[in-house]
């Protein structure tokens, strides 16, 4: 079973990847393809911490599962919208 700290402590990796991510994300709309490293390093990290949440579901409570399943959401968000961006 997922502990109460090892969650949280996903959690605040998670949402330094979102700020991260956001960040390059307004970056990458203003300057086009200046900033192509950050921009794919911000992907990489949405990537990396949608599949250690997955992980950590499996392991996880059914009310930890939901706090962990509305965070992937807002990862996935931010990806789908980099990715979609023409940068």
């Amino acid at each position: 079973m997922a502990t109460r700290q090892s969650v949280e402590n996903h959690l605040e990796i998670c949402v330094a990847a979102l700020e991260f991510a956001e960040e390059q994300y307004k970056h990458g709309a203003q300057q086009e393809h200046y900033n192509d490293t950050e921009y794919t390093k911000a992907q990489m990290l949405l990537e990396n911490a949608v599949n250690d949440l997955n992980k950590l579901s499996l392991s996880a409570d059914e009310q930890q599962r939901e706090e962990l399943y509305r965070m992937r959401l807002q990862l996935q968000d931010r990806q789908n919208d980099m990715i979609l961006l023409k940068h």
